[in-house]
């Protein structure tokens, strides 16, 4: 079910305009430290998208902000729709190919998806260990009723409602606050994306 997703061009495109919302807010927040002025300080990311989003890869921009005051000049990097932290893949690849190493072989996972087996292995570890200590797992547990941690991410794609490409899309948003760790409270400007 979740190998017949396509990603396309257009998937990507509005997770890209909607991280260009994201990164607007923040800077119209101010610099979190010194209440500066936030200009623009992209840097390239090449993330690579297996077999579940060849339409993903590339050499993309992830936005990033620099305090422009002299003396402070931290970096505010966003949330992210596309991208799952500091991985190499993308982040709708994480949880995709961590969904599909849940419900066949990590081996044919690893034919279907495009994923190293380890890789999904350490995907999957990483859903039901670190992910469940978060404030965001907590977040989704109160949204969503009866996630199955042992399940995880499957057990949360499934209570989403929508189609799978919506459902989807949905789940790359909610670990979003944790792609960043330069600005504080990350979630309040994801509010609205969707």
């Amino acid at each position: 079910m979740f190998c017949q997703l396509v990603f396309g061009r257009e998937f990507f495109a509005a997770l890209e305009r909607e991280d260009l919302e994201i990164t607007e807010r923040v800077a119209a927040a101010r610099c979190p430290i010194c209440m500066g002025r936030l200009d623009r300080s992209d840097y390239d990311r090449k993330p690579r998208g297996a077999l579940i989003a060849p339409e993903g890869e590339g050499v993309l921009l992830r936005f990033s902000l620099c305090c422009a005051r002299e003396g402070c000049r931290k970096r505010a990097t966003p949330p992210s729709l596309r991208f799952l932290g500091r991985r190499v893949y993308l982040g709708v690849v994480v949880i995709v190919a961590a969904i599909v190493a849940q419900a066949i072989e990590v081996a044919q996972a690893q034919r279907v998806t495009g994923v190293p087996a380890r890789t999904a292995q350490r995907w999957l570890g990483w859903w039901c260990g670190p992910f469940v200590t978060t404030e965001v797992f907590v977040a989704v547990c109160a949204r969503l009723v009866g996630v199955a941690v042992d399940a995880l991410p499957t057990s949360i794609v499934e209570k989403l409602p929508g189609s799978l490409t919506e459902k989807v899309r949905t789940m790359v948003e909610l670990p979003a606050p944790l792609t960043t760790i330069t600005v504080p409270d990350g979630s309040r400007f994801l509010r609205g994306t969707t």
